[in-house]
């Protein structure tokens, strides 16, 4: 990683300082763009009528359910399936 990181280096240092500036500025420009895209589909979103966040309690689905045997420790049952598979 050092040694691509320092031929990155190199060639950035390579490139003249207006050129340097240049890229710099396309950087910036297009980075400003991305944020001002994602704040303004972040405003457009929330700004829909009937658009709520709704907070619940994560539950476990595991335990909704009825089947009792769902709720037995799977690992045991596999160690035991292993052991008697090798009889």
């Amino acid at each position: 990683m050092d040694r691509y990181f320092g031929k990155l280096d190199n060639h950035w240092q390579a490139l003249s300082i207006r050129k340097q500036h240049q890229y710099t500025l396309y950087f910036f420009w297009g980075y400003l763009l991305l944020t001002v895209g994602a704040t303004c589909k972040v405003w457009y979103d929330t700004s829909k009528s009937g658009n709520d966040m709704v907070i619940e309690h994560i539950e476990n689905p595991v335990l909704k359910s009825k089947d009792p045997a769902k709720l037995q420790d799977s690992s045991s049952t596999i160690l035991k399936n292993k052991i008697y598979a090798r009889q």
